[in-house]
């Protein structure tokens, strides 16, 4: 039997083909061809296989950092100054446009991810063969993966497209959220424990995982109650617990270990491919040096840690020109920057496109956070101490014991810097929470409210759909 698949993707109909560092070049893929496959290729766990796979695109390990940490007072563009970096020059002073290839690449990306998962769903409601795993799993692993590249999409561009309604009109923010809020609470009720999965299945979205990604769906809302809720539901579920010491949160070590909510699969017992080059983009450059040098965690950065007494995550976030890390490397004090990311560095692939670095994507940290900040906005500002100092506890630092809810506010905010830090939400959090302007004027940042606030619709994709609207400001 033979499917012949078309993937609903809002793309556009050529390819380009971009400069990018030094002999490098990006290949921003925006068509999706179709494919013939046999029906054993398209066993529903199989093509749910290749869903997970999409989240270790090239586009991960430069684009995305482009538009989440470059973009924001946690990171400059870094590497050389002469290497643009294709947009990552403009991203990091905010001049980027519409037509910047990071913010086209994002867009593409995550709806190519949303059409294969779309497909996976339809294929397994209709595969009527033997089923290597249940095909209610498989489905809501796949909603799992929808939900969480719509968030993506609409924390960044606002009102967009539901695939499944239209590819041109731009549904309001609110239905893509609620869309995201029906996806996350029917894998909820479908998907096993994190601690049911056997050892082959071991990093697939559980449970945790949705409930997770749905407080946070609810923290961006600020539907404060239901964020506090679903918190609470993984915190008191028995499959989650901080890691004893922050420092090995992003070594192979932890790895789909207590803290991990969900993260990017990158080994087994061969290294696989991770998200490719992710650890080559940020590594050290120069003498000593294993990578490309972009992403370079920030001198404000720094400073935010020094001034909270903050040395422990500090330390595992970022990489000092200089400094002997944990695996005994040697970093020069001559390489070309002052600072590089510590958690996208990978001991054993350092160099290497095809990495082994797992990224993480949600923290039973961040769960504890969500859940200090949702509490405080409903008022309960001492009993949101407890997570926020559960935080605060593992890193040696004192307890925090305002209970005023406008004084702790801005507590919070500044824990989720800190913990957080180099893991792609600090610019969406500013965004969110209103410090966007005055942060990142701070570290030299224009931010133009009523603009900045979302990326543009890519020029390409109005050139291809000339009725889809354009945000404010572009």
């Amino acid at each position: 039997m033979i499917y012949k698949l078309k993937i609903a993707a809002l793309t556009l109909a050529t390819g380009f083909m971009f400069a990018s560092c030094d002999d490098f070049v990006e290949d921003v893929e925006v068509t999706v061809p179709e494919a013939e496959n046999s029906e054993e290729d398209f066993e529903p766990v199989n093509f749910l296989t290749g869903v997970y796979g999409m989240h270790t695109d090239f586009s991960y390990a430069f684009s995305y950092l482009g538009i989440t940490e470059m973009i924001s007072d946690n990171a400059d563009k870094g590497s050389s100054p002469t290497d643009s970096g294709t947009d990552k020059r403009e991203l990091d002073n905010l001049t980027h446009t519409s037509s910047s290839v990071s913010v086209r690449a994002m867009w593409t990306q995550w709806y190519k991810t949303i059409g294969r998962a779309s497909q996976t769903i339809e294929l397994t409601q209709e595969y009527t063969g033997q089923s290597a795993a249940p095909t209610q799993r498989v489905i809501a692993e796949a909603k799992f993966l929808r939900a969480l590249n719509y968030f993506w999409l609409v924390r960044s561009f606002g009102d967009v497209p539901l695939q499944h309604i239209d590819l041109i009109d731009r549904a309001p923010a609110s239905e893509v959220y609620a869309y995201i809020e029906q996806d996350l609470t029917e894998a909820i009720a479908a998907l096993p424990n994190k601690n049911e999965y056997s050892n082959l299945d071991v990093g697939r979205a559980s449970k945790g995982s949705a409930q997770g990604l749905l407080a946070k769906v609810y923290l961006y809302q600020e539907k404060w109650q239901q964020a506090a809720d679903m918190a609470n539901n993984l915190i008191t579920s028995g499959q989650y617990d901080l890691e004893p010491d922050y420092a090995t949160v992003w070594r192979a070590s932890s790895e789909n270990g207590p803290e991990s909510v969900f993260e990017i699969q990158a080994r087994g017992e061969i290294p696989q491919h991770g998200v490719q080059q992710y650890s080559q983009t940020q590594g050290a450059r120069g003498p000593s040096g294993w990578g490309w040098g972009f992403n370079s965690p920030s001198q404000n950065l720094e400073d935010a840690f020094n001034a909270e007494g903050d040395v422990i995550r500090r330390d595992a976030t970022i990489i000092f020109a200089g400094e002997t890390l944990f695996d005994g490397r040697e970093v020069s004090a001559s390489v070309e920057n002052p600072r590089y990311n510590e958690k996208a560095y990978s001991s054993a692939n350092a160099g290497q496109s095809d990495g082994d670095k797992n990224v993480r994507i949600l923290r039973f940290s961040e769960i504890l956070l969500i859940r200090a900040e949702a509490l405080n906005e409903l008022g309960q500002s001492a009993a949101a101490l407890v997570p926020l100092n559960r935080v605060r506890a593992r890193v040696n630092l004192p307890a925090v014991t305002t209970t005023d809810q406008t004084a702790l506010r801005p507590l919070i905010w500044k824990e989720r810097r800190l913990e957080l830090a180099m893991e792609h939400d600090r610019f969406y959090d500013l965004v969110r929470t209103g410090q966007a302007k005055t942060a990142l004027a701070a570290d030299g940042k224009t931010f133009i409210e009523g603009k900045h606030e979302l990326f543009p619709i890519p020029n390409d994709q109005l050139v291809q759909t000339p009725e889809m609207t354009q945000n404010p400001g572009w």
